[in-house]
């Protein structure tokens, strides 16, 4: 492609003129697989525990393993990415994550289920960021580039919820290695979709070489961080080991901050963090996914322990906040994404957000679902797939080529550290209230069944207290993105393409 059209705005990507939108269903379907997976063995875990005698001590690592190899190596999948290409590291990511799933399904111990939960989380932090950047490279025209971003972020944020109905049907219909042996036919779909269809834009590799240190501190540095809040809500808060995680990860990732400003060939290039509308989006997405994935965690014991729902009835009852992530990403998002700043878009979405969530600290034991949890899953999704819209998009605007790989890894790594802080931050303000509810309150309690009202009480107290504190998580994410992102509408400036670009592509600022 000539020079002319790489940076001419709203240029379309010739080389993959044909078949770009073919290419979105298969990045698509690979984006599906890793965010179905990571709720999908939560459902299927009671059962493959039994089954392969993992103690309640060491379960944990079914998902930790997991979480820890996918966020501790993410930067670097995404620097592999711009260094192999990305259209590479795409096949090889889904391949190696069908290896990984299918030795998870036939797992006959736990230190086998562990080291290919480990596995999949390598391959995932690989397969991720070259999904995101290849969209980011292939879709540069200001509508398409909206329409592509619109179905991506539907399924990045509706495929979780997805995962608890097709986890909850394997596991009670068929068995719970299929919550594995599903991933193969994902996998192989979407590796043959992308090796005959994908044409990656040339010109766009980061060649330079690879930093070692980078590499080192960063991922020591993530995966003390994710298992310090892993271990938090397990072990407690002032635990010597938790607190001596967190001590490490600081220091690691303070040198490795220290290590990208010196170095000449940097992991991660501060300018791609530093610029105030990627860093805004990078840090609102965090907070806010703290509050979502929290939120998932309560609702799935609410519907199932209080409500007594089964796994597949819970699955449905997250339906809503699909149907409103899919709107708000596909309807709402794709249409204004061009026409209003993504603040005017971000903002509104993650308060709209915050006021479903607000509801559901109305939870009570006997509340309605159809009056009290059906109406706050429609705004949260709403809320939430309007806002992730215009993140993913802008997240990637405006990078330089050689940098897309790492600056896609930086949403993924700002998603899986939010989801980890998220998960054990709600998990123990919502045990401590439990926990000091049911003392005040069972001393009262006569009979057994007294006594067990009063422990459902205590649960719902413990949920609404954490549900609060979600809520806040939203305001603030929502006032990063007000006072950081003064980025025009996504879609005003064309991602370049084509070696030879400026070190900083200029996004267009509104006038204030």
């Amino acid at each position: 492609m000539s020079e002319t059209a790489s940076k001419a705005p709203g240029a379309v990507e010739q080389s993959g003129d044909a078949n770009r939108w073919k290419a979105l269903i298969f990045i698509a379907l690979a984006q599906l697989m890793v965010v179905l997976d990571a709720t999908i063995v939560n459902i299927a875990l009671p059962s493959a525990q039994q089954d392969l005698g993992i103690s309640d001590g060491n379960r944990q690592w079914v998902v930790t393993a997991y979480a820890l190899a996918f966020g501790g190596l993410l930067l670097f999948g995404g620097r592999i990415a711009d260094l192999w290409g990305r259209k590479r590291a795409f096949v090889i990511g889904l391949v190696g994550f069908a290896a990984a799933s299918a030795l998870g399904g036939a797992a006959t111990s736990g230190a086998m289920m562990f080291g290919a939960r480990a596995l999949q989380g390598v391959f995932g932090a690989m397969l991720a960021p070259a999904a995101l950047s290849l969209l980011a490279v292939m879709f540069t025209d200001a509508k398409e580039r909206a329409k592509a971003f619109g179905i991506y972020g539907a399924i990045a944020g509706g495929g979780g919820a997805v995962g608890f109905i097709l986890g909850g049907v394997l596991t009670e219909y068929m068995d719970w290695r299929w919550t594995f042996f599903v991933n193969i036919p994902f996998a192989v779909v979407a590796a043959l979709g992308a090796y005959f269809v994908i044409r990656e834009p040339e010109g766009g590799r980061n060649r330079s070489p690879l930093d070692i240190p980078g590499v080192v501190l960063s991922t020591l540095g993530l995966v003390s961080l994710v298992y310090g809040f892993t271990r938090a809500e397990s072990d407690g808060w002032g635990d010597s080991v938790t607190v001596s995680l967190f001590i490490a990860s600081a220091v690691l990732l303070v040198a490795f901050v220290v290590t990208e400003a010196r170095v000449k060939a940097p992991l991660l290039p501060l300018r791609v963090v530093t610029d105030r509308n990627r860093g805004g989006i990078y840090l609102s997405l965090g907070i806010a996914i703290i509050a979502m994935f929290g939120t998932f965690l309560f609702l799935t014991y609410y519907l199932q322990v209080v409500k007594g729902y089964s796994p597949i009835k819970t699955g449905f009852a997250f339906m809503p906040m699909i149907v409103g992530m899919m709107v708000g990403s596909t309807q709402i998002g794709t249409r204004l994404m061009t026409r209003v700043p993504a603040r005017l878009l971000m903002g509104p979405g993650f308060l709209v957000a915050a006021t479903g969530m607000f509801l559901l600290t109305r939870l009570e034991i006997g509340s309605s679902y159809s009056t009290t949890v059906l109406p706050s899953m429609l705004l949260l999704g709403l809320g939430m797939g309007t806002a992730f819209m215009p993140a993913m998009s802008l997240a990637t605007l405006g990078v330089e080529p050689r940098d897309a790989g790492v600056a896609s890894a930086m949403v993924n790594t700002s998603q899986q550290v939010g989801g980890a802080i998220g998960t054990a931050l709600l998990n123990t303000i919502a045990a401590s209230a439990t926990t000091s509810y049911i003392k005040d309150h069972i001393a009262t309690a006569a009979t057994k069944p007294q006594q067990q009202l009063v422990q459902l009480q205590g649960m719902v107290h413990g949920y609404t207290n954490a549900i609060w504190f979600a809520v806040g998580m939203l305001v603030l994410a929502a006032a990063i993105v007000v006072t950081f992102v003064n980025a025009g509408t996504p879609g005003s400036t064309a991602v370049a393409s084509g070696e030879g670009v400026e070190d900083e592509v200029p996004v267009p600022v509104v006038a204030h």
